[in-house]
């Protein structure tokens, strides 16, 4: 049902579209037969809107990855930066979180671990809706902000980081063999909001795979059993992106962005001061309209990163 939703909602959209151009192109017709340019002008605005729309579904119609209509983790982490870094992590998340709710999807924070003085040291939140991964998958790797640190008594320019990291929710079905022998299994206690109950017993749960050292954890549920039963979930997901990385390791595209993505190799620049832009490092998308990206307007970005990524691929 859910890939019969999906096709069916592309299809409707595709002959949405083709619809709009032919009434449009009709009615320039018309208007410039009856010698009324306000309306061509209008025509002509409206054939501009679908264009950009037709970009958009043709990326979306390339979203054709084995995991790309799934749900997916995404994962923030502090870098370099002290409590500038760790207030940097959680502007990273809200600007996803933001987008995720543009966009209808549904967000909700599996897992976080406050910053000392402010902001976070890490958090994960899962993003629910179709093609959620597919969309954001390119997004993992170093993100660099530039600012006047409003943690710095003498108002200086500070350079923070932080890095996403993205992978796919996956069922059962999906076949990754995971030996209880080759886990490390620890519980704490849970930081967040919840109540007495979370801060005076050890719900938390984070597992580590020794062989690989992926790590998932989770505090949501006041339960440790349904803690630990989400981070298996979790640490399947991303044993599974691993494999998916694999896979495509062949292509040299991919390659490339293995290498951006190391620690200190910023993917994208979010610069406030001295001046307002954000840049893509990988495809050189860019706009100055920062403080929109940093309330969830990232189309431009993984559009951008999505078209060449298939284009790498030649798709």
């Amino acid at each position: 049902m859910r890939e019969r939703t999906h096709l069916d909602n592309a299809v409707r959209g595709f002959l949405d579209l083709q619809k709009n151009l032919n009434d449009n192109v009709e009615m320039i017709k018309l208007a410039e037969a009856e010698g009324d340019a306000a309306l061509v002008t209008e025509a002509e605005d409206n054939l501009l809107v679908l264009r950009e729309t037709a970009k958009k579904r043709e990326i979306e119609s390339l979203l054709s990855g084995e995991a790309d209509a799934n749900d997916c983790y995404l994962e923030v982490n502090a870098g370099a930066g002290g409590t500038e870094a760790q207030d940097w992590t959680q502007m990273l998340l809200r600007m996803y979180v933001r987008w995720a709710e543009r966009h209808g999807y549904k967000a909700e924070i599996i897992e976080e671990s406050p910053g000392e003085a402010a902001g976070l040291k890490s958090a994960t939140v899962e993003i629910r809706g179709l093609n959620a991964y597919g969309w954001l998958k390119t997004e993992s790797g170093v993100h660099r902000l530039v600012r006047i640190s409003p943690y710095d008594a003498n108002a200086r320019r500070h350079t923070s980081f932080a890095s996403v990291a993205v992978s796919p929710v996956v069922d059962d079905s999906i076949p990754i063999e995971i030996n209880e022998k080759d886990l490390k299994i620890d519980t704490y206690r849970s930081s967040g909001a919840g109540g007495q109950h979370v801060n005076k017993t050890e719900s938390a749960v984070r597992i580590t795979h020794i062989p690989t050292g992926i790590v998932a954890a989770c505090q949501q549920e006041r339960s440790q059993h349904k803690n630990r039963a989400k981070a298996m979930t979790m640490l399947r997901a991303k044993m599974y992106e691993k494999e998916l990385e694999k896979r495509e390791a062949a292509a040299a595209v991919i390659e490339a962005q293995k290498t951006e993505i190391a620690w200190g190799h910023q993917i994208r620049s979010y610069v406030l001061q001295p001046y307002q832009m954000v840049k893509d490092a990988r495809t050189g998308a860019e706009t100055s309209q920062a403080a929109k990206v940093l309330d969830g307007d990232i189309d431009l970005f993984l559009q951008a990163a999505l078209a060449g990524r298939i284009g790498g691929r030649g798709e």
